[in-house]
């Protein structure tokens, strides 16, 4: 890859291959929090099965169970920070980088 992106051709193809790394970290964040939601879900009725002894009868979500699954959120999202903290960082940069690209290089968007 070149240090200076000269053609206005260059420089859309290296902001398209810009957008498309931020898109795959937004992606890689998003399933961490799929991640993070469905393992307190299965914690959560986990639980709750437990707790009640009548599994069946007792098979809505009550305001206790939301409250244990968003407790369950925190302390996964707690445990999992560091990765969190640092695709979020990425994220950031990536977005500073192509906003600072597009301004130097009066590039609206890639593909265009």
């Amino acid at each position: 890859m070149r240090k200076h992106a000269g053609e206005p051709r260059d420089r859309r193809l290296l902001l398209a291959r810009m957008e498309v790394a931020q898109a795959e970290t937004q992606r890689h964040l998003g399933v961490i929090e799929r991640q993070i939601a469905a393992r307190a879900e299965r914690l959560t009725i986990t639980d709750r099965a437990k707790r009640r002894q009548h599994g069946r009868s007792a098979s809505s979500w009550a305001n206790a169970d939301e409250r244990l699954f968003q407790q369950h959120v925190a302390e996964i999202a707690l445990a999992r920070r560091g990765e969190i903290d640092a695709l979020t960082r990425k994220l950031d940069r990536q977005e500073t980088a192509i906003a600072e690209f597009r301004t130097r290089h009066r590039v609206s968007a890639a593909g265009r």
